[in-house]
């Protein structure tokens, strides 16, 4: 099965290229590339979900790096990567509020996944793409304890 979201992003790497777009070239080609060696480990083509992966995993690299430039004084470069950032974020799934994911977690120990380790396992598949694994993380510890 094609993924119609590696798709959208060729397309609109096609449009960036022809409107002279040097962000969004570099930011969609650096995608496809991304995209492209995960089908090589996978060895096949990848959907949807495996995409959100490997764009979460790119913009949680971009963040980071901003993070660093920005304790050493970098600025400019931080901003660089919040942009790349903002970019991939336009093809994530729409995020989910904290509200949302602490309800998850309620729901999971209700039906009996009252340790750190099951619990992160069954929240983190849904939440994929949507919301950040280390606030998931911080959330899970406060219902376990509260």
């Amino acid at each position: 099965m094609a993924s119609t979201l590696k798709s959208r992003i060729q397309a609109d790497l096609n449009a960036a290229r022809k409107s002279r777009d040097k962000l969004r070239t570099l930011v969609l080609s650096t995608a496809l590339s991304d995209i492209k060696n995960k089908e090589i480990d996978d060895g096949g083509v990848i959907d949807d979900d495996a995409v959100v992966q490997v764009l979460s995993r790119a913009i949680k690299q971009r963040k980071d790096a901003s993070e660093q430039m920005r304790a050493a004084g970098r600025g400019e470069l931080a901003d660089k990567e919040d942009a790349q950032a903002e970019v991939l974020g336009e093809y994530l799934p729409e995020g989910m509020s904290e509200q949302e994911v602490r309800a998850l977690v309620q729901s999971f120990i209700a039906d009996g996944a009252t340790e750190m380790g099951p619990l992160m396992g069954r929240l983190m598949p849904a939440i994929r793409g949507r919301f950040d694994g280390k606030e998931a993380n911080r959330i899970v510890r406060e219902e376990l304890a509260g």
